[in-house]
């Protein structure tokens, strides 16, 4: 039964690796597509290199793929990926930060009290 729970733990722990493998890979093509019907073809072919290893059974073998795989992604990685604006890191950013706390503001415009 251990061997069993072992095998299982494993299998799933390589099925997450290979998921977010593909959700990485898949979100660094829409850097290197210029145009999205650029990136629908080098989507489908992606799809198609994980397809290719799908019925390979040998946790072994498995695991190995999965590191050549992580490697070349580390390879051909955007050296310039897009962020979203508004994201941590993109450029709006805490552009306009609320102020510190302990700081009020008063904005009279002209109008006297």
């Amino acid at each position: 039964m251990a061997s069993t729970a072992g095998y299982l733990a494993r299998r799933a722990a390589q099925r997450e690796r290979v998921r977010l493998l593909y959700r990485r890979a898949l979100k660094d093509t829409l850097n290197w597509a210029v145009h999205r019907h650029l990136f629908y073809q080098d989507a489908s072919d992606l799809r198609d290199k994980f397809e290719a290893n799908r019925h390979v059974d040998n946790l072994d073998v498995i695991d190995r793929l999965i590191d050549d795989a992580e490697a070349q992604y580390r390879n051909f990685q955007h050296p310039d990926p897009y962020i979203v604006p508004w994201a941590p890191g993109g450029t709006k950013f805490t552009r306009n930060p609320p102020p510190p706390q302990g700081i009020e503001i008063i904005y009279n415009y002209g109008k006297e009290d």
